[in-house]
């Protein structure tokens, strides 16, 4: 499948994988994320789903270019855990995709290439089923102006195709809009030509 510049493959929703082998137990789950934040808050969230499981190990990627990445094997012999989990993204060309996977410990240690089988096996049932999906890399703009602006700026959103994120009409107006980033250099010149309109990249 050709991709546009500013597309990228990810995930539409979650997936969940399980692997099990000598009494251990591999319970992966696939999330599309944007930030490291979301990543967080995800792991904040299964550490406290998975509070009694021995390991919660993980990797992601993010952004257009998949070049902000990590792999933790959160206490498990280096390398045996997120590198594998990680491979299977990389293998898959997915970005903006955190795959974690819990263990339980079933008494049998599993020796390293043990643990890279039960990880990879694990991470890659998540992902088949959380599917894929083709994601357009966007800029979020946050735009305030006055009401005798708003005509005009409205024009630009609707003729753009743009996503609307926010909205509040106060004092002021205030949007936010995520703008595809092969029309960035266009809607920033649109944008410009609008007078009394402040447009920050968030």
């Amino acid at each position: 499948m050709a991709l546009l510049a500013d597309e990228y493959l990810s995930v539409p929703g979650g997936g969940e994988g399980i692997y099990k082998d000598r009494g251990s137990r591999f319970i992966a789950r696939a999330y599309p994320v944007e930030t490291e934040d979301d990543v967080k808050a995800v792991l904040e969230v299964l550490r406290r789903e998975f509070h009694d499981a021995r390991h919660h190990c993980y990797a992601y990627r993010l952004g257009l270019k998949a070049d902000r990445y990590r792999a933790n094997d959160d206490g498990e012999p280096s390398g045996s855990a997120g590198r594998p989990i990680l491979g299977q993204l990389e293998s898959r060309g997915l970005s903006d995709v955190l795959v974690v996977v819990v263990r339980y410990f079933g008494g049998i240690k599993l020796g390293v290439p043990g643990l890279i089988k039960a990880y990879r096996t694990s991470a890659s049932d998540a992902l088949d089923a959380a599917g894929t999906i083709v994601r357009t890399a966007s800029v979020r703009y946050s735009l305030s102006f006055g009401y005798d602006a708003l005509p005009q700026v409205m024009n630009v959103i609707k003729d753009m195709g743009l996503e609307q994120l926010s909205q509040d009409f106060g004092l002021d107006c205030t949007l936010r809009v995520r703008v595809r980033l092969t029309l960035e250099e266009d809607f920033i010149r649109r944008i410009s030509d609008i007078r009394g309109v402040a447009a920050t990249a968030l």
